[in-house]
């Protein structure tokens, strides 16, 4: 069980808190904000342009909700535990929260931490080290259900889409539970084209659906249209995350839970899963750039759409430039305009469009095709980067 500090309090304030480590060393990363940890600006926060270690990268997420449910983080320089011997190259994660931020917020916090476990056990990242540290923060949260269960049964019905993108030794190693996308620009016959990287687990998908009826025979109302939404049991979209707990053990499917969320029978195994979909590409000098995204502006933009504005507009700022269209999408659907959506406040924002996170993820091949480790970390997370030397920053 993890300690009580490991759940993060809920704060009010809009958009991301800053990241919680400090450091010396902090130094800014570059691009075209001049700013270490980013801007705020109204209801959204944005990295303009910084270096991973394997390129250049963009950063934005707009609020919509009350309180914030998207979180993300980029990690780069060592993935494991040994800070010059061991695996390294570039993480990125997002995750999309729903009934609440608070395990988007532990997965942020937690979900690398295993990832530099296992792979300091391994000397290695592979597809087994992704699901151990998957599994692990899983393990986690669900601790914390059960020991907060009698004060705080809410726990139970928050949960988090968790999307992750690592390189290393020139691999891309994709894991996804939910329905975050991430899609590749790829240069292919003069023409930049979208390709989806990650497979997503929403009940909406007919695949989707086949797949719940066929682990579940015996239960007719596995899926249910609701809403004109295809649901799991009729309550979420999701077929597969971290956390909700009310969905995976019976025994946190019951009072105190509010009865909206309680099933008028018990299941005897999870109807949700934390299991990731997991994808291994080798990059080629072809991948230009990745684009990582909660559903929020894969709601208002297609694959290509989107790789088409990264590739034909600056790098600088992109990633709040994909934001921008995504919302001028929205108020145009609601005939109005996007200056006007803009002075909406979060909560009735949500009425509009979703929380949107988006990384922008450029790849250089000459940096991937380097074996040796280069001696700087970089850590971005919740609104916060600091860019610390090796010997300076302690996992």
């Amino acid at each position: 069980m993890v300690s009580s500090t490991g759940l993060m309090k809920i704060v009010k304030s809009p958009c991301f808190r800053p990241s919680s480590s400090s450091g010396s060393g902090a130094s800014s990363s570059g691009g075209g904000d001049g700013s270490v940890s980013g801007r705020t600006d109204g209801l959204s926060w944005y990295k303009d342009l910084g270096q991973h270690e394997n390129g250049e990268y963009s950063m934005a997420v707009v609020q919509a909700n009350r309180l914030m449910e998207d979180q993300c983080q980029i990690e780069s320089g060592a993935l494991g535990l040994d800070e010059t011997g061991g695996p390294h190259g570039t993480f990125v994660g997002v995750y999309d929260g729903h009934g609440g931020p608070e395990v988007s917020r532990f997965v942020c916090d937690n979900l690398f931490r295993h990832l530099n476990k296992f792979a300091s056990e391994n000397q290695c990242i592979s597809a087994d080290v992704i699901r151990k540290a998957y599994a692990a923060t899983e393990k986690d949260f669900l601790s914390i259900v059960k020991r907060d269960w009698l004060y705080k049964p809410q726990l139970a019905a928050v949960g988090s889409c968790c999307l992750i993108g690592i390189i290393c030794n020139g691999m891309l190693y994709v894991a996804n539970a939910g329905d975050s996308r991430l899609v590749l620009g790829k240069f292919d016959s003069g023409e930049v084209n979208a390709v989806q990287l990650s497979a997503e687990h929403n009940a909406d998908i007919e695949s989707v659906r086949e797949e719940l009826r066929s682990l579940h025979p015996s239960d007719p109302q596995i899926v249910v249209m609701k809403h004109k939404v295809w649901r799991v049991k009729g309550l979420i979209q999701v077929s597969r995350s971290i956390g909700d707990a009310y969905l995976k053990k019976s025994e946190f499917n019951r009072a105190p839970l509010l009865p909206r969320f309680r099933l008028s029978e018990p299941f005897n195994k999870p109807i949700l899963s934390a299991e990731p979909s997991i994808l291994v590409h080798k990059i080629c000098p072809e991948d230009q750039f990745l684009i990582f995204a909660t559903d929020g502006l894969w709601e208002h933009l297609c694959n290509q759409e989107v790789v088409d504005i990264v590739n034909n507009r600056p790098r600088n700022g992109i990633a709040k430039r994909l934001i921008k269209a995504a919302l001028q999408v929205a108020a145009k659907k609601r005939e109005m305009r996007y200056s006007d959506l803009k002075k909406i406040e979060r909560g009735v924002r949500r009425h509009f469009h979703d929380d949107i996170t988006v990384v922008v993820l450029f790849l250089d091949p000459i940096l991937i095709s380097k074996s040796s480790y280069q001696g700087q970390k970089l850590s971005l997370k919740g609104g916060g980067v600091h860019v610390l030397s090796a010997s300076s920053m302690k996992n």
